[in-house]
C-alpha cells in the first residue's frame, strides 16, 4: 500500500497580499490532493499558526512544525509556500524551514530576501547588464528632495513600496504636485520606497520553474490593463485587465523574453516556480521585478502558461515536491 505523503500548504501571511494567497491554496490544494498526497492548509496568522482543514482548526507546534491532528502526532514531507508577501516570500519562513531540515517549494533565504527587495534586485541585477528601470531609494524618516528626483527620473515615474507585491501602495505620478502623497501612500505599506522612472511600452510577464537539471520556459503573457497600469483592481476584479497568452509580440522577441527569464532565474539562483515581469520598449524587455511565489490561483498567470504549454498543474506542482526533497534529502 503507498504511503501517504503529508503536505502543508502555508498560506495566508501577514501583508494586504493575505486574501490572494489564501484564494490560491485553496486551488493548489483541489488540484493536488490525491492518494498519494493528503494536503493540509497551514494558515499564518501573525504568530498563530493553526491547520484548517474540512471544517476542523489545530495549532502547529512551531518546536518541530508538527500538529496533533484527530488524536495523531502529523508531520510534513514538504512545505509548499503559497504566502505573497511576509513572512512567506521575504525569506522569513525559509529560515525557519531550513532550521526544522523541512523540504520547501520556494527560492531559499537569501534569495528570497533579494528578490522581495526592488531596489536591492536590480543593483543585484545590474551586474548581469538586465536592462531596467532606473530608480530612487527612499528611506522612512530620510528627507528626501522631489524636485531632485524628478529631475533625475522624470514624469510620469512610479512610486512603489519597495518590500511588497500586488501593487499595493504603487501610484503612477503624473504631476510634481501629487508625488509627495504618492510617498506617503507607498510608506503605508512599507517603510522604504522606491521610485521608477516610467518606460512606456506592453507590459508582459513570464513564468519559469526548474526540475533536476531541465529547465521550464512558460509562455510569454500580454498584459493589457484597463487601468494606466497593472494595478491592484486590474490584478484582481474581473474584466479590468486582458492577459493573452500566448503575448501579441513576434516570436523572436517572444524567445527574447524567455532567454532573459532564464538569465535572470540563473544568475539568482532560483528554486521552484518563479515569475519575471517585463515592460517591452523598442524591443527590448526591461525588467521590473521577480514574483518568487507567483499566484496559482485559477484566474492566476502562471497557471493561465501552464495550460498554454500543454503542462498539468498537478504534475507541476508534484515535480517541484519531489524535487525539492530530493535535494534536501
Amino acid at each position: 500500500m503507498k504511503k501517504i505523503k503529508n503536505i502543508a500548504l502555508v498560506a495566508g501571511g501577514n501583508s494586504a497580499e493575505r486574501e490572494v494567497s489564501l484564494r490560491g491554496a485553496r486551488q493548489v490544494r483541489k488540484v493536488l490532493e490525491d492518494e498519494t498526497y493528503r494536503v493540509f492548509p497551514v494558515v499564518v496568522t501573525g504568530t498563530r499558526w493553526t491547520v484548517e482543514r474540512d471544517g476542523q482548526t489545530a495549532e502547529i507546534d512551531k518546536n518541530d512544525f508538527s500538529v496533533v491532528w484527530q488524536g495523531e502526532r502529523i508531520t510534513f514531507y514538504c512545505a509548499y509556500l503559497m504566502i505573497h508577501g511576509t513572512p512567506g516570500e521575504n525569506g522569513l519562513l525559509q529560515g525557519y524551514f531550513e532550521m526544522m531540515h523541512i523540504p520547501y517549494s520556494s527560492c531559499d533565504v537569501l534569495v528570497s530576501a533579494l528578490t522581495f527587495n526592488k531596489y536591492a534586485c536590480k543593483t543585484y541585477l545590474k551586474a548581469f547588464d538586465i536592462p531596467q528601470a532606473d530608480a530612487v531609494l527612499l528611506r522612512k524618516g530620510v528627507p528626501y528632495n522631489a524636485d531632485e528626483i524628478l529631475q533625475q527620473l522624470g514624469l510620469p515615474c512610479f512610486v512603489k513600496p519597495n518590500n511588497g507585491g500586488s501593487s499595493f501602495g504603487t501610484t503612477k505620478v503624473k504631476r510634481v504636485e501629487d508625488f509627495d502623497e504618492a510617498v506617503a501612500k507607498a510608506y503605508g505599506q512599507d517603510d522604504e520606497v522606491i521610485v521608477e522612472r516610467f518606460i512606456s511600452g506592453t507590459e508582459v510577464s513570464n513564468g519559469v520553474f526548474r526540475i533536476g537539471d531541465k529547465t521550464t520556459v512558460l509562455p510569454v503573457t500580454e498584459i493589457v490593463p484597463v487601468h494606466d497600469f497593472f494595478d491592484v483592481e486590474s490584478k484582481y476584479q474581473d474584466g479590468m485587465s486582458e492577459e493573452i497568452t500566448p503575448a501579441r509580440i513576434s516570436p523572436l522577441l517572444t524567445l527574447r523574453c524567455q532567454a532573459l527569464s532564464e538569465k535572470i532565474y540563473d544568475a539568482l539562483h532560483c528554486r521552484g516556480i518563479v515569475r519575471m515581469d517585463y515592460i517591452i520598449m523598442h524591443n527590448v524587455p526591461y525588467f521590473l521585478e521577480v514574483n518568487t511565489v507567483p499566484g496559482m490561483s485559477e484566474a492566476s498567470i502562471v497557471p493561465k502558461q501552464m495550460a498554454a504549454e500543454g503542462l498539468s498543474p498537478k504534475q507541476v506542482f508534484v515535480d517541484i515536491i519531489e524535487d525539492v526533497v530530493a535535494r534536501c534529502c
